[in-house]
């Protein structure tokens, strides 16, 4: 029996929750290079890669994406061993041995070149993209995902590639509520990817969920005023960045090597799934900072929508039963079996002196996200 593609399972209703964290969580395990943030680990430690997957699908991910993010010729690390398509090839591998084995779908990026600003011929930058997703290609992944793009511009020129390939194409802007890197507004750019023909259209990595979801909240009203119906897509970065730039996280003090106080709880995580679904996304995943038990949480909030519980929840007190009891006979245990106590949770740092925002030399306007409950 051949499984339902993504666009059937989609129109038959479904709720896709895609995976999580590849590149960050993996520089923590001391697999991948901060600064490089390049795939290289792949052919190199293709054990520890598949690890990850292997722990995103026992959560309840629907989608094993292919570790490929910024793997350009350009930006690979100097003396890297591998070539892209080397690096490509073992990721598309890995991801395609895991699908076998849980029954995800496969998924394949494709990220901006890097390149566009001094690219400005649309032959040079298709040039490079049509390379990355010819491997892909190759190797029959299911869908393809045009991500991590700051230029709507290069977008759309990444969903002509990708329609090429003749593949289910989600198109996903890392952007926050003022829009692209020329100050192209949300709604215009998700008018835009939809009508360059991606079938799933949304935003990924950078801001929070809590920033991304009023930044979907436009994308939808554009496309309902223009009467466009593509699928809805998020992707969101798993740390508490209200007070980051027009590059998100990447614009705050502790970007790379000290977010940790601000990773999102995995009751944020559920929090932030029920809203994504009540908005209308269908496909609901996470990008850096994103941990498997994220990405569980996700699915436990949304059992009453799939009708199915991860695998690794057996190992999971999704509905708080054993807290219950550890509460009825613990004080120390008090609140700790109420979901609304959990949910509505402001976690402290520990540490004294440590702000709700950072110490910005040149501070940015607060985004209206941040006083949500």
């Amino acid at each position: 029996m051949v499984k339902p593609n993504l666009l059937e399972r989609l129109a038959a209703g479904e709720v896709i929750i895609g995976d999580g964290s590849y590149a960050v969580t993996l520089e923590k395990r001391g697999y991948v290079k901060a600064g490089s943030w390049t795939p290289e680990a792949a052919p190199e430690h293709p054990g520890a890669v598949e690890q990850l997957a292997v722990e995103f699908s026992r959560a309840g991910a629907d989608v094993t994406q292919t570790f490929s993010f910024w793997c350009h010729e350009s930006s690979l690390p100097k003396g890297c061993k591998y070539t892209c398509d080397q690096i490509n090839q073992v990721s598309c591998d890995i991801a395609k041995k895991i699908a076998k084995k849980y029954g995800t779908i496969t998924a394949g990026g494709l990220s901006q070149t890097g390149n566009f600003a001094k690219w400005t011929a649309k032959e040079t930058v298709q040039k490079d993209l049509r390379r990355a997703v010819a491997i892909l290609v190759k190797n029959d992944i299911d869908l393809i995902i045009c991500e991590y793009f700051r230029n709507i511009k290069e977008m759309e020129w990444a969903i002509e590639i990708a329609l090429e390939t003749g593949k289910p194409v989600a198109a996903t802007m890392c952007m926050g509520p003022t829009g692209d890197e020329e100050g192209v507004p949300v709604g215009e750019c998700a008018i835009r990817m939809a009508k360059a023909g991606a079938n799933l259209v949304g935003v990924n990595c950078l801001f929070d969920h809590n920033i991304l979801l009023d930044v979907m909240r436009d994308m939808k009203s554009a496309l309902d005023l223009f009467n466009l119906k593509p699928y809805l897509m998020m992707q969101p970065l798993g740390f508490m960045v209200p007070d980051g730039g027009n590059y998100g996280w990447v614009n705050v003090p502790e970007f790379p090597f000290a977010c940790e106080p601000r990773q999102i709880t995995r009751w944020e995580a559920r929090k932030f799934a029920r809203e994504a679904y009540d908005l209308g996304v269908r496909y609901i995943g996470g990008c850096c900072g994103f941990e498997p038990y994220h990405i569980r949480a996700m699915c436990e909030e949304l059992r009453d929508i799939r009708g199915k519980l991860p695998e690794s929840s057996d190992k999971s007190d999704y509905d708080l039963s054993l807290h219950g009891g550890l509460e009825e006979a613990f004080e120390r245990y008090k609140n700790k079996g109420s979901e609304k106590w959990w949910k509505e949770m402001a976690p402290s740092t520990g540490r004294p002196m440590s702000t709700p925002f950072c110490r910005q030399a040149d501070p940015v306007t607060v985004h209206k996200a941040i006083f949500k409950k």
